[in-house]
């Protein structure tokens, strides 16, 4: 990190704006993100422009910045390299689309909306952080078993084992 002091001035400034946004576009709205998502009933297409707006405005800052070598406040930026959909991103997307039809809220939309101190927000983010904990706990746990099945492979097929 080039400047600490900076980079988390202008993370708390980056952060008070984008909540700020979803606050004064009605994603902090559980009603009005259930109607844009129904599509068969009375769909609400006001988010649209939202998501327009957010589509422009990242077209723009992008050109403006893909030929520098590196962020003004970072040592480099951070490209995602993966370009393959498997299971585990089509599970999380469909898990992420049934929580936020159901809720009305996607991550931070709810924890913009802690601040109004509604019991039902809380709940919903107890449970979103519940969740990605339990499911870092469960990756790791499959990721620990499927190395201990390899190597107990591996020692089974060695020279050393078929000696005996």
């Amino acid at each position: 990190m080039k400047r600490p002091r900076l980079t988390l001035g202008v993370g708390l400034v980056s952060g008070m704006l984008f909540g700020a946004g979803l606050v004064v576009s009605g994603m902090t709205i559980p009603a009005k993100v259930r109607g844009f998502l129904d599509f068969a009933g009375a769909w609400d297409p006001t988010l649209v422009f939202v998501m327009g707006g957010a589509i422009a405005v990242h077209f723009v800052a992008y050109r403006l910045i893909r030929g520098r070598s590196s962020p003004v406040l970072a040592d480099g930026f951070q490209i995602p390299t993966r370009r393959d959909i498997d299971a585990k991103l089509l599970a999380g997307a469909a898990v992420f689309g049934l929580g936020w039809g159901l809720a009305g809220y996607c991550p931070g939309p709810a924890v913009t909306s802690l601040t109004t101190g509604a019991p039902s927000v809380a709940v919903f983010v107890a449970a979103m952080l519940a969740s990605s904990w339990l499911t870092a706990r469960a990756e790791s746990w499959l990721a620990e078993r499927k190395a201990h099945a390899r190597n107990e492979s591996e020692r089974a097929l060695s020279p050393e084992s078929a000696a005996r």
